[in-house]
Parts: structure tokens; C-alpha cells; sequence
């Protein structure tokens, strides 16, 4: 195991915060490997790459010899994370939390070491919790306490509703780490309270406060909000090497460095190496394809990052369309459907609305030749036809005509 000194100088990269750094330094330096936890609740099937800044922490953690626990709140998944919310989320069903569960499961050995990494459902105490249980717990907390927290605050003083159910949540998140007995909890900047209310609650159970370390949450390929599905400004970690590869090289110079700190696992030092290489002249787009490829390699293979490195040369230095592209085909009883039909069919927009939109920012191509016509209508005829929006997004459609029932 290495030395204390090293182990918090590359714990505490990229950090936001640790509380406290001093009672990290000294649980290191008892020499004990430290139990730490990271609790995900399994609110929808895929991660993005913003999910997996706290999952390459716990990965530096387990390098340096401690026990990682991937926590999955299926429990707290089913009262839905207040975190962030101006109104009361709903909550998942228990079907939904499992299903979710077991893909997350197939996700996280990406990153983590099954062989070294404890895998626990919080479901396994909470759900043996009785009702004289949880109001024992609910009674080392107060209402004035959760007040304080930002969004329960803001909610409260407009006269938005703030239901029951919404405090237990971070109650049982806290509890969790007095089940599991953890040293450390890590958490985005966003999970800040409830990783504060676990402190206070191993105190109230008798036990050492956990250090909490926050992360940043990582922004999105725009560099300004926050990597999300629903704004599309995500890397998902099963996107195909391509799609990945070029979506990454699509981020700002500025942006890239945010990346190699938050996501790559590379040495420091060797960052800020490539930091003064760009800065003395060098071009920084083989800079962003170390990053990219790197990447690429740890959710797929580096066989794969390299022919998508070479795909993303061809397609951007030479002009040609990728080979590996999704096919679709489509079949219709219709003999005509318009573009944005085409295009929502395709899996390339999310509504035909947007796929009219755009057309009407010259943002889409068929088989090379831009589209111009928003009310262009596609014949049905069998024939095949590679659509692609902006640089990356890819297509390769075939319209077939439905045949007729007898």
C-alpha cells in the first residue's frame, strides 16, 4: 500500500471536497484498509460517463488496497432522490429497480474489480426495518435540520409541496452507511446533505463519523450543464467505439482538461505534461485523442478505440462515411413518409418535430447531399439511403414497402 501522503495527494484529485481531510489522513494512516461506500440509486437502465467520475474514485480507492462497496439504493430507488427537485419525483416501481439493478450490475465491472469490489442492496436492511424501527430512526434527525437543505428550503418558501416520504430519503441513505459501518462515502456535490446526515447518524449510533469526499458533477459535451440524457450532451459508456470516440474529440480545448482530471487514469503529472505541450504549440486535437481513445479502450477494447481513431481521421480528414453505421429498416403501408418521420424511425432524433428542425438548420444529409426541404417526402421502395445529422449521428435506412395482408 502506498504512502499516505501519496494516497490523499491522488484521493483528492479532482475533488470538490473532503470532510474532513485531517480524519482522512489519519483512518490512512492507521493502516487498515478503509470500507468505502458509494450509493447509486438505479433510476434509469444506462450510465453516462457523468456517473462514472464517482466509480473511477472508487476505483483509486480499491488500486490502494481498500474495500469497495457498490452500494445499489434499491431500496431508496422507490422513494425517488429529492436531490435537486423543485417538485416530488415519483418513485419507481420495484420491477423498474430491479431491472435497472441488474444492468448496473453488467456496468460497473467496466471500471470497478468484480473480484474486489462488495455489492450490496440497501433493500437488505431496510426492508427488515418495522415501522417502531424507522421511527426511531426518523427521531435522531429534525425537520429544522432538513429545512436547511437547499432544495427542501426553496420548496418550502414558493409553497411547493414536500411530501412525507421525501425526508426519509436522506435518513435512509445516511443509515445505510451505519449498516455497512463505512469509514468514507463518496457522492456528487449534489448528494452533499445526505452524506453529512450519514456522519451525524453513525454519531447517534455510536459509531466513528464517515469522511465524506464530493465530486463534481461533470459537465456535458456543451461544457455547460450538467451531463444528461434528457439534454443529450452525454457520453453513454454502451455507446458503440465510434459514437463514443467522436463525441468526445467534439468537446472544447478547454473542456478536454476537465475530462483528463475527472476521467482519465492517467498520472497527474503526465496531464500536466500534455497541458505544456499544447500550450508551448503543440496541437491539441492528438492530445484529445489520447483522452478519447483512452476511454474508448476501457469500455470496449483498444483494438476498437484505435479503428474508431481511425474511422474519426478518415470521416473528418478525407470525407467518408463511416462502415460500422446502424442499420435500420422500415416498413410502412404508406408509399410516402416525410423526413422527420425518417428520421425519428432511424433512432437519429427523438420526435419528427425535431427531425424538422433539423433540416431546417442544414444539419442533415442524405446519402451526403444536404437536405433542404422540411417537407421533403421519402418514397417507400425498398431502396437504402445512409441519413446523417451533424458530424457523428449515422443511419443506414431502408424503406420498405408493407406487404398486404391476405
Amino acid at each position: 500500500m502506498q504512502s499516505v501522503k501519496a494516497q490523499v495527494e491522488e484521493l483528492s484529485r479532482g475533488a470538490e471536497e473532503v470532510l474532513l481531510a485531517a480524519e482522512l489522513e489519519d483512518r490512512l494512516a492507521r493502516g487498515r484498509p478503509l470500507r468505502v461506500k458509494a450509493g447509486f440509486d438505479p433510476t434509469a437502465p444506462d450510465l453516462h460517463l457523468g456517473h462514472t467520475v464517482l466509480l473511477n474514485k472508487m476505483r483509486q480507492f480499491q488500486d490502494f488496497g481498500h474495500e469497495i462497496i457498490f452500494l445499489i439504493g434499491d431500496f431508496t430507488g422507490m422513494i425517488g432522490d429529492p436531490s435537486g427537485k423543485t417538485a416530488t419525483r415519483p418513485p419507481l416501481t420495484p420491477q423498474q429497480v430491479q431491472e435497472n439493478a441488474r444492468t448496473y450490475e453488467q456496468q460497473v465491472y467496466k471500471i470497478l474489480d468484480p473480484a474486489k469490489t462488495r455489492l450490496e442492496f440497501n433493500s437488505r436492511w431496510m426492508t427488515s426495518m418495522d415501522a417502531a424501527g424507522l421511527i426511531q430512526l426518523a427521531a435522531k434527525h429534525t425537520v429544522a435540520r432538513m429545512l436547511e437543505r437547499d432544495d427542501f428550503h426553496k420548496r418550502y418558501s414558493s409553497g411547493k409541496a414536500i411530501a412525507i416520504h421525501e425526508f426519509l430519503y436522506p435518513l435512509v441513505q445516511g443509515y445505510d452507511s451505519v449498516a455497512l459501518e463505512a469509514d468514507v462515502e463518496l457522492g456528487g456535490t449534489d448528494q452533499k446533505f445526505n452524506l453529512l446526515v450519514g456522519r451525524q447518524l453513525q454519531q447517534a449510533f455510536g459509531q466513528p463519523p464517515q469522511v465524506v469526499l464530493t465530486m463534481p458533477l461533470l459537465e456535458g459535451l456543451d461544457g455547460v450543464n450538467k451531463m444528461s440524457k434528457s439534454l443529450d450532451n452525454y457520453v453513454g459508456i454502451t455507446d458503440p467505439p465510434e459514437q463514443m470516440l467522436g463525441k468526445l474529440m467534439s468537446i472544447s480545448d478547454d473542456l478536454m482538461w476537465r475530462y483528463f482530471e475527472l476521467l482519465s487514469f492517467r498520472p497527474l503529472k503526465e496531464i500536466e505534461g500534455f497541458k505544456k505541450s499544447v500550450s508551448g504549440g503543440d496541437n491539441p486535437m492528438e492530445v484529445k485523442f489520447l483522452l478519447a481513445t483512452e476511454i474508448v479502450a476501457r469500455f470496449h477494447d483498444e483494438a476498437a478505440a484505435e479503428k474508431a481513431k481511425q474511422a474519426f481521421i478518415n470521416r473528418h480528414r478525407h470525407g467518408e462515411t463511416p462502415e460500422d453505421i446502424e442499420e435500420r429498416v422500415l416498413t410502412s403501408a404508406e408509399p410516402y413518409l416525410n423526413i422527420g418521420q425518417v428520421l425519428r424511425e432511424a433512432g437519429l432524433v427523438s420526435s419528427s418535430s425535431e427531425g424538422i428542425r433539423m433540416v431546417k438548420q442544414d444539419a442533415v444529409r442524405r446519402d451526403g447531399e444536404l437536405v433542404r426541404d422540411p417537407k421533403l417526402r421519402v418514397e417507400v421502395d425498398g431502396s437504402t439511403q445512409v441519413y446523417q445529422i451533424g458530424k457523428r449521428r449515422y443511419a443506414r435506412v431502408t424503406l420498405r414497402p408493407e406487404k398486404p395482408t391476405d
